[in-house]
């Protein structure tokens, strides 16, 4: 008798373990990634558009940061030197804003120094736009991605109320919270889309102006030395 109700509890046990167990499985990260709805594909297109211009800023940076210490000592050697024309084959072969700036006022050495400044900073002008492109859209991207999965939200709760008004009787509770995580799921994919956005920005942001430092400090390093010739 007592072996027979051990069994029957134990079959008892085993059968509500067996009902309880699909609730436990977890969800994996692209099933969540499909159940957020088409409100997901812009959220997933500016991610990529924001890694791919992070990328693309930080290779034209590095390339643009090179230090020009051992380019202004040599073309400090070769305008003391008289050899102007070397010069500015030596800033055409670095290709760096610095070097532009450079052979751009070495361009106009004969000119009022007034005009050989000005020249330079219109060149400077330029190569800063180079510099700044795409980081507007980059900050566009960090304040539209967070925006985008609130709407994201709100259209999947006002889709999973709908549900529950349309249904009849006593609304099942997984019918609901299955519409309400779906939801959720938009906003925590532009949230984070928009924190990556945000800190590659600021990155980009202070290694611009890093370099527009730079610029400006060898610029006057420069006029300084046309002064002294």
């Amino acid at each position: 008798m007592i072996l027979t109700q051990i069994s029957t509890d134990g079959q008892m046990m085993a059968d509500t373990l067996s009902v309880m167990e699909p609730g436990r499985q977890s969800i994996g990260l692209l099933d969540l990634m499909i159940k957020g709805g088409y409100m997901m594909i812009p959220l997933y297109i500016l991610f990529v558009l924001a890694i791919f211009i992070f990328v693309e800023k930080v290779i034209t940076l590095r390339k643009a940061s090179k230090s020009p210490k051992h380019l202004m000592d040599q073309i400090k050697i070769l305008v003391q030197g008289g050899k102007i024309d070397q010069a500015r084959m030596l800033c055409q072969g670095e290709n760096t804003p610095v070097a532009n700036m450079i052979a751009k006022g070495l361009e106009r050495i004969g000119s009022p120094l007034k005009n050989i400044e000005v020249s330079i900073e219109n060149v400077g002008k330029i190569e800063i736009y180079k510099l700044e492109k795409n980081l507007g859209l980059l900050a566009t991207v960090a304040g539209a991605a967070p925006m985008i999965g609130f709407l994201g939200t709100v259209a999947g709760m006002i889709r999973a109320f709908i549900g529950v008004a349309q249904e009849e009787g006593m609304v099942s509770p997984k019918l609901l919270s299955t519409g309400i995580y779906e939801a959720m799921i938009t906003t925590a994919t532009g949230l984070v889309v928009g924190i990556v956005a945000y800190l590659g920005y600021n990155y980009l942001v202070t290694q611009v102006s890093k370099l527009i430092h730079s610029m400006e400090y060898t610029s006057v390093e420069f006029i300084d030395l046309l002064q002294d010739k």
